[in-house]
């Protein structure tokens, strides 16, 4: 086979430049979108950026970019990137039909670590269930139960529930009812109460505590009691008064009552 070498090294001629250019471009091309995709990492991390979220950011960043210069250097070699790019838009179409539970959840985590709706330590209720953020992935949120179980929540279904945050506020104040007979005295009842809040290192004493009658019930005279407390010691509060104020309830002898009803026998005329 005869080689024309002068048609060679025109081809070389005219294809070096081309070549060079391509190689140039992927060099300072994926340093660029190194450098950016650092750069946005490094602004995450400062501004406290959930660190679940900053790992895929770059990594999404980066990919974008550097198929974009892949993109570029293809085309200086007269290939057609039209194709390519249709291509992978056919693709990115079937994988996200395939995924598309999965990207919703994923669109879902990074609302939740932008916007942050709840942090990793507090407290939730969502979806029927109730626990401290253990983790915030961009698929799930793990969460641990007041019994130590792990409970697994797709972030879809988080972010178009209702969500209670328990611990986001520092204070707060803990809700109580305490029943008391109707033969009781309310003013002293009331007084009990306040001796054993004004007992309790918990509350918080700045605050007044909440005592009212709230309900006049079938068998009982219902108080609703609400003091504050920084937010960590609800339950060191809740539980305090239950027991306290049932031992001075018992103490004063105020009746704390249960569901009674009175039963009528009638009997006809002449039947015992």
């Amino acid at each position: 086979m005869d080689f024309d070498i002068s048609k060679i090294l025109d081809q070389t001629y005219a294809y070096a430049p081309k070549v060079l250019g391509a190689i140039i471009t992927l060099v300072i091309g994926f340093w660029i979108a190194g450098l950016i995709s650092s750069r946005v990492k490094k602004g995450l991390e400062k501004n406290n950026v959930d660190k679940s979220l900053a790992p895929f950011l770059h990594s999404v960043i980066s990919l974008s970019l550097k198929f974009l210069v892949l993109l570029s250097a293809a085309s200086m070699f007269g290939i057609e990137v039209t194709s390519f790019i249709a291509i992978f838009s056919a693709l990115a179409f079937a994988i996200g039909l395939a995924l598309q539970g999965n990207l919703s959840h994923m669109a879902a985590g990074i609302l939740i670590l932008f916007f942050r709706p709840f942090r990793v330590g507090d407290f939730i209720v969502t979806n029927g269930y109730s626990g401290t953020v253990k983790e915030i992935q961009i698929f799930n949120t793990i969460l641990t139960t007041l019994d130590n179980r792990i409970i697994i929540i797709p972030n879809g279904s988080i972010s178009s529930n209702p969500l209670e945050n328990l611990t986001s506020n520092p204070v707060r104040k803990v809700p109580m009812t305490f029943g008391i007979s109707y033969s009781a005295d309310i003013d002293k009842a009331r007084k009990v109460i306040e001796e054993v809040a004004s007992s309790c290192e918990f509350i918080d004493h700045s605050q007044p505590v909440d005592i009212l009658v709230s309900e006049l019930a079938d068998s009982s005279v219902n108080f609703a009691v609400r003091p504050w407390c920084k937010t960590e010691n609800f339950w060191d509060v809740h539980f305090y008064m239950h027991e306290n104020i049932k031992k001075a309830f018992d103490k004063e002898n105020i009746g704390i009552p249960f569901p009674q009803r009175d039963v009528h026998h009638y009997y006809p005329e002449g039947k015992a």
